[in-house]
């Protein structure tokens, strides 16, 4: 059976909510690079990861701190972020 939260889906779903929440544009999912720096080379600040992060607490139940929120400077870290929580919420359940 397939890990729903393999790093390869969770990218391309966390680029989807980036680009409908943030209103990117010439972009897709499949084309949004997972290693391309979110606040230097897209553009997005704070409030756009704090909005996306709000997404990601609904869709996959965690909270993503915001003390975290400088080191998940790409897609790809926040989809380990990500994993990494539903991990630990496999070990205390």
């Amino acid at each position: 059976m397939a890990n729903p939260y393999e790093i390869s889906k969770l990218t391309i779903r966390i680029a989807e909510i980036m680009i409908d929440e943030l209103k990117l544009e010439d972009v897709t999912p499949e084309t949004f690079d997972p290693e391309i720096d979110l606040i230097d080379e897209v553009g997005i600040d704070s409030m756009d990861l704090a909005t996306v992060a709000l997404v990601l607490r609904d869709e996959y139940g965690i909270v993503i701190d915001e003390d975290d929120y400088p080191k998940l400077n790409n897609i790809r870290r926040i989809a380990e972020y990500i994993r990494e929580k539903m991990d630990d919420g496999k070990e205390e359940g």
